[in-house]
């Protein structure tokens, strides 16, 4: 909810924002398909 009003608040577009929202989830799920690991909710990049 907080990033969906934030970025409505920031003058985009909401349905290119909910489009964001929603493309988030998918996002993950086909990373964790594709690199063949478990979700990690806290996950913390190496590379970073």
């Amino acid at each position: 909810h907080e990033y969906y009003f934030k970025k409505v608040a920031e003058g985009k577009n909401k349905m290119s924002v909910l489009n964001a929202v929603r493309a988030k989830p998918v996002y993950r799920m086909f990373a964790v398909i594709r690199n063949n690991k478990f979700y990690e909710k806290e996950y913390q990049n190496v590379l970073a």
